[in-house]
């Protein structure tokens, strides 16, 4: 979730030094500063339970999980993110310090206030990342999901879940029910 705009025009680098001195988290949009606001205890419950199920299934992979206190960079867009949860199997990524450059799947929990943000404006911003295939959209009021895949093509396509669907994701080749997803939130039970 943003808030409005803090301080004047800085340039990446001046952000990311800026920002490291900084108690709450910031996104950098063209040189712009946006604060964070807080989230709901649905929505950090819903990433926490994504990032745990994630996790167990990549041990051993090469792969990591990222939560939301870790930026990701998108250099064409001039921007850095704070995505819910992301995940990166590539080498590069692996001595990275202050950001993430090279994910293949980000997810964000939707709030009332960003869900148009992180639709709109963060995805357009979010498929100029060439590893990107998979952005996930998960609703914090009711179970729904809506998957959106880089196709052969390059092409986004969309695949939406609701109650009782098993969600799928190729680029990691995993699967669970939204019923784990939404564990402990939206009468998810394991």
């Amino acid at each position: 979730m943003l808030a409005n705009a803090e301080i004047n025009y800085q340039t990446p680098q001046e952000y990311l030094d800026w920002e490291a001195l900084q108690e709450f988290r910031h996104e950098y949009l063209d040189g712009q500063i946006l604060a964070m606001t807080g989230g709901t205890i649905a929505h950090n419950l819903i990433g926490l339970n994504l990032a745990t199920l994630l996790k167990s299934h990549l041990r051993g992979t090469g792969c990591r999980v990222f939560m939301a206190d870790v930026k990701v960079k998108v250099a064409l867009a001039s921007s850095f993110h704070y995505p819910d949860v992301m995940v990166s199997c590539d080498d590069r990524d692996q001595e990275a310090v202050q950001f993430i450059q090279f994910p293949c799947f980000i997810a964000e929990v939707l709030s009332p206030s960003a869900e148009a943000y992180d639709r709109g404006e963060k995805f357009r911003r979010y498929r100029q990342l060439p590893s990107l295939m998979e952005y996930l959209l998960v609703d914090s009021n009711k179970m729904a999901v809506d998957l959106f895949s880089r196709n052969s093509q390059g092409r986004w396509e969309l695949i939406s879940y609701e109650e009782g669907d098993l969600l799928s994701l190729e680029t990691i080749n995993w699967e669970c029910s939204l019923a784990s997803l939404y564990e402990d939130v939206i009468g998810g039970k394991k």
